[in-house]
């Protein structure tokens, strides 16, 4: 995925709210951001922090994190503590995933092979439990085009050493309001192991939903809505004090 991934999941709620700044990165070998001679999580994650020293500053900032992202978004805020005033995880990457449910689809309501390749079809039918209309729109515009972007060479170099020095929840335990969005479905990182995050985070609201895979965001989108919506009023009565 690239940053377009993000925008079709999250547009949909910030453009609706006049206060907000919305920073969309591509991650190193995805998109328009080379991997570089970048060997390692360690490396991507220095690469971020300085990403956001250029781009925010010492300011404060609520983080986002889909997948690989949240990986990095967790150990974000364990390093920036003071600058992320709240941290959202959807279908989190996590150190020891267990349980992974088989991919199966929950319902088959379009034939992907009348308007895409063979190649471009097999993603779609890999990635997708929930395979409609909808969704297959959202494939084409969202997904599709990040896949030829893709340095496959970077980021199998960056996977072999993809876990990090040391862990994201290895200090004190992050105090802002944190949301953690499961699909009870995803046979990619599962559900069950990322429970585990909740004692690290104690102001967390932790989410599984049916009827969705880790294409969550896409399959979804009023639940992920409704949940991020609340999420965002948390972190603003937190940072304000206010009863929202």
């Amino acid at each position: 995925m690239d940053h377009r991934e993000m925008v079709g999941a999250m547009e949909p709620i910030f453009s609706e709210l006049a206060d907000c700044r919305r920073v969309y990165p591509d991650l190193p070998g995805m998109g328009h951001t080379p991997a570089g001679a970048l060997e390692s999580a360690d490396d991507v994650l220095d690469l971020l922090l300085a990403f956001i020293d250029g781009v925010i500053g010492d300011g404060q900032f609520r983080l986002i994190g889909y997948s690989a992202g949240a990986y990095y978004a967790r150990a974000i805020a364990g390093r920036r503590p003071g600058q992320v005033t709240g941290l959202a995880l959807i279908c989190p990457l996590v150190e020891n995933a267990r349980n992974l449910p088989t991919h199966q689809v929950l319902r088959a309501l379009v034939n992907p092979r009348e308007t895409l390749g063979p190649d471009e079809e097999s993603v779609f039918r890999d990635y997708f439990v929930v395979q409609t209309q909808a969704t297959l729109a959202r494939y084409k515009e969202y997904v599709l085009p990040a896949l030829g972007l893709v340095d496959e060479d970077g980021l199998e170099r960056i996977g072999q050493h993809w876990l990090f020095s040391a862990g994201p929840e290895g200090g004190t335990p992050y105090s802002g309001p944190v949301l953690i969005v499961t699909g009870r479905q995803d046979s990619v990182v599962g559900y069950a192991a990322p429970w585990d995050l909740l004692e690290h985070y104690p102001r967390a609201t932790f989410a599984v939903l049916d009827g969705a895979g880790h294409a969550l965001p896409h399959e979804q989108p009023g639940l992920t809505k409704a949940l991020i919506t609340e999420w965002l009023d948390r972190v603003r009565e937190r940072r304000f004090g206010t009863d929202l």
